[in-house]
């Protein structure tokens, strides 16, 4: 097999801060030896989240079974989701922006057509629901655990408490059609086609802010393993809370 060199679009802050915390984690259950260090252990797992690099490829480029590049992986996410902010962390930081914005993806899945609850009629494709919060310029704040692609957004943001989370803290949230009917704080654009002048106004003003919350898709979209998700849907929220705790350690 022939092995060439790449790269990794990340900075080396974050590989850094990766096998700082892999190292304090080998030091609290006692590792002596393994066949890679945690710089490399590392650097295999940003190759796999950044670039969706499979466990075969990883194993032919680092020469290591496949069993061990997924219990590195697998120790990686771990390490990592338990580092993501939580909801009520978040709120505490937004407290000092003039608003957020909340919106919703599909990370789309391996699925066959049976699986109905993660099939997605909006989107026509099978996936996992994911509810998102951005500040005013679009930076990414926090990612919700993923529920099946079936589920609507209203129906998300209640099952996480978004809504009550952004009541209780006053916070204003701009978000889309969707969450028609939410109350609280959340702010979405008036329905219907026949709308008047002035209505017509503020949808325009309404998109404009809140389209800047589509950054924030991209940025978790830039991590190719997100973009097609081949493993377990009990693994997704793992994945996307290490994804987030890597976000914020290279801001």
């Amino acid at each position: 097999m022939l092995v060439y060199p790449s790269s990794i679009d990340l900075s080396s802050r974050t590989l850094r801060c990766l096998t700082g915390r892999l190292a304090a984690r080998r030091g609290e259950i006692g590792t002596r030896w393994r066949r890679l260090t945690a710089g490399r252990q590392a650097l295999l797992a940003l190759a796999h989240l950044r670039c969706g690099d499979t466990y075969a490829r990883l194993a032919a480029g680092f020469g290591i079974g496949i069993a061990t590049v997924f219990h590195y992986i697998r120790e990686a996410v771990e390490v990592l989701a338990n580092l993501a902010p939580t909801l009520a962390e978040v709120m505490h930081i937004a407290r000092t922006k003039a608003f957020v914005i909340l919106d919703g993806t599909l990370l789309p899945i391996d699925r066959i057509a049976a699986d109905t609850p993660y099939y997605s009629g909006k989107h026509k494709r099978h996936g996992m629901n994911i509810q998102v919060l951005t500040d005013p310029f679009g930076r990414l704040l926090w990612a919700s655990p993923a529920l099946p692609g079936s589920t609507h957004d209203l129906t998300a943001a209640r099952t996480h408490g978004i809504v009550e989370a952004l009541t209780e803290a006053g916070l204003k949230c701009w978000t889309d059609k969707a969450y028609q009917g939410a109350g609280g704080s959340i702010r979405v654009p008036f329905r219907g086609r026949h709308l008047k002048r002035w209505k017509r106004r503020h949808n325009i003003t309404h998109a404009k802010i809140r389209c800047l919350g589509e950054q924030a898709m991209a940025t978790l979209k830039g991590w190719r393993l997100l973009r097609k998700l081949r493993c377990s849907t009990n693994r997704i929220t793992a994945i996307v809370q290490a994804v987030l705790a890597l976000h914020h350690a290279s801001a």
